[in-house]
């Protein structure tokens, strides 16, 4: 006969068997993914109109990627190996290595791309920290938006139109699964929530009713920053209507409606007088609505709240200027300002979406103009703005 443990070793071997046996095909069904994956990703790499880079702890790059369509003798000296910022020159440099040094997301950095003809080409830098095994610093992954003067092979005219229509899909698939996709499992949680605390609040601790408060709360936060979302994503697609606007009499009408919300406040607000551009009188109500509110809300916690609205004399061009006296901001992390749901202050010291300087700076480059602060920590902001050369009263 044969004795127990001589069947027991030959199960346990069958088993071991099947396992390995299982293993070999879910490894082999996971590499195929995998792979496949890969493949995915390369494709969509190969559609984003960026460059494509990454760089080691010390930030030299290590990798460096053309927009696809790019001209290769345009690119071909663009070598890796160099510092970051010495591959992409910063228009503020100081800022940038701060970021880097900080290991901080890189949001929208304006920089110089060196080409091999010794032209240059002006990019947006995006980049987020990466980690190896051990959880340690390796680098930063990112791309490069080019702005201007980068040659690209094909019909400029057909590249922008086909870009529009994209542009202008991607819109209307966006407001479409904010508006529909996203609003759903909010409603859920927020309908599950409120029958909860009515129909059993009474059985619940005093924690219990906190921990449904503050349920109740994020969802009202989380529908404020989809309607935020919208709001931003309509910015894009509303028509232009330039006519004469006086942005000082905006700027005493913004001024107004927050002293009405805010009665028991005393602010000292400064507008220069007859600040007359062309532009869109409903959007750049919007720009002054944001920066004046900002500097509003920032000086919350001064004895002497002092807020300004000027053309800056001391600036190259027409510049506009919105300065407050209040919390102000680390300058290592200026570039994230602009960003959507980029906020650097606490929501419990300063409540607010992270949508409002997101719609400033499309409302702004829509006119052909730009933004930039300048800040120091407790001692205020400064918030400068250009309309381009198409909104100037001549």
């Amino acid at each position: 006969m044969t004795s127990p443990f001589a069947w027991l070793a030959f199960v346990t071997l069958v088993a071991l068997g099947a396992a390995c046996a299982w293993l070999a095909v879910r490894n082999h069904r996971v590499s195929r993914e995998l792979q496949a994956e890969r493949l995915r990703l390369m494709q969509v790499e190969n559609l984003l109109d960026v460059w494509q880079w990454r760089s080691d702890e010390s930030h030299a790059i290590t990798q460096l990627r053309p927009p696809q369509g790019s001209v290769s003798a345009n690119w071909s000296a663009a070598t890796a190996g160099q510092r970051l910022w010495e591959q992409f020159e910063a228009s503020d440099a100081n800022g940038l290595k701060a970021c880097l040094d900080a290991h901080a997301p890189v949001n929208d950095v304006r920089t110089q791309l060196r080409l091999s003809d010794g032209s240059t080409a002006h990019c947006r830098l995006r980049a987020l920290p990466v980690t190896d095994a051990q959880g340690r610093f390796a680098g930063y992954v990112g791309t490069a938006r080019v702005t201007g003067a980068m040659p690209a092979a094909g019909s400029e005219a057909a590249a922008s139109t086909a870009s529009n229509a994209l542009s202008e899909s991607e819109r209307e698939s966006f407001s479409y699964t904010v508006s529909h996709d996203l609003r759903a499992p909010i409603r859920v949680v927020e309908g599950f929530a409120k029958i909860l605390k009515e129909d059993y609040g009474r059985l619940l601790d005093r924690i219990g009713n906190d921990h449904l408060d503050r349920v109740l709360g994020a969802a009202a936060r989380m529908n404020c920053m989809i309607d935020a979302l919208l709001a931003l994503s309509k910015l894009s697609t509303q028509p232009l209507a330039r006519q004469p606007v006086n942005l000082s009499q905006l700027a005493h009408y913004v001024a107004e409606d927050l002293r009405r919300e805010s009665p028991l406040r005393t602010v000292q607000v400064s507008i220069e007088g007859d600040l007359q551009v062309l532009g869109d009188p409903t959007l750049l109500r919007v720009v002054l609505e944001n920066l004046l509110g900002n500097a509003w809300k920032y000086t919350n916690k001064r004895r002497d709240p002092q807020i300004s609205f000027c053309r800056d004399p001391q600036k190259t061009g027409v510049v506009f200027c919105v300065r407050d006296n209040g919390a102000g901001f680390d300058m290592r992390f200026a570039d994230r300002l602009f960003g959507v749901f980029q906020r650097l202050h606490s929501s419990n010291d300063f409540p607010g979406t992270g949508i409002g300087l997101a719609s400033v700076r499309r409302i702004i480059r829509r006119h052909g103009g730009d933004i930039w602060a300048e800040a120091e920590v407790d001692k205020g902001a400064a918030f400068y703005f250009t309309l381009g050369s198409e909104s100037v009263m001549r």
